[in-house]
C-alpha cells in the first residue's frame, strides 16, 4: 500500500501534464490567421515584423499590369517591401477566404484605395512548420 500511493501520485502527475500540453498552443506554430494578418500589416502598414517567417523560401509573387505578367522571389519582395518600410497605406483592407481545407488555403485581401481595388489573392498552405505564403497573385482594378 505504500509503494501504491506514490505511483498513483505519479501516474496522476503525468496524465495531468499530458492534458495541459495537449490543450496549451505552440507558440511557435504560424497559423492561417497570423499569416495573413502577417501579410496584411506589411502591405497596408509597412510593418515587416514577422513577415520573412510567413512566407515561404519558394513563395511567388505576381502581378499583372496591364496585359503583361510581371513575377517576384520572396528575396525581390522582401527588398521591395523594406524600401516601405514604416509606410502606411491611405486604403482600408477587406480580406475574405476564397477556399480553405487542412493543408492550403486562399484568401482574398482587397485593399480600396480612392480610385482604385488592389485584389490579392494570398495562398497559404500548411508547410509541416505552420502556414506559409506560397503564393500571391495581385489585380488591380
Amino acid at each position: 500500500m505504500k509503494i501504491l500511493k506514490p505511483v498513483m501520485l505519479l501516474v496522476i502527475a503525468l496524465m495531468v501534464n499530458t492534458a495541459v500540453k495537449a490543450n496549451k498552443t505552440d507558440e511557435g506554430v504560424l497559423t492561417k490567421t497570423h499569416a495573413i494578418d502577417t501579410y496584411v500589416d506589411a502591405m497596408m502598414r509597412g510593418k515587416l515584423e514577422g513577415l520573412n517567417d510567413v512566407i515561404d523560401p519558394t513563395a511567388k509573387f505576381s502581378l499583372l499590369q496591364k496585359k503583361h505578367l510581371v513575377s517576384y522571389t520572396k528575396k525581390e519582395m522582401m527588398d521591395f517591401l523594406n524600401t516601405t518600410k514604416n509606410i502606411e497605406e491611405d486604403c482600408t483592407v477587406n480580406t475574405s477566404v476564397v477556399e480553405t481545407d487542412t493543408d492550403i488555403a486562399v484568401v482574398k485581401v482587397d485593399m480600396q484605395f480612392k480610385t482604385f481595388v488592389r485584389s490579392n489573392y494570398v495562398t497559404i498552405a500548411n508547410t509541416g512548420n505552420g502556414w506559409k505564403i506560397i503564393n500571391v497573385y495581385s489585380v488591380f482594378n
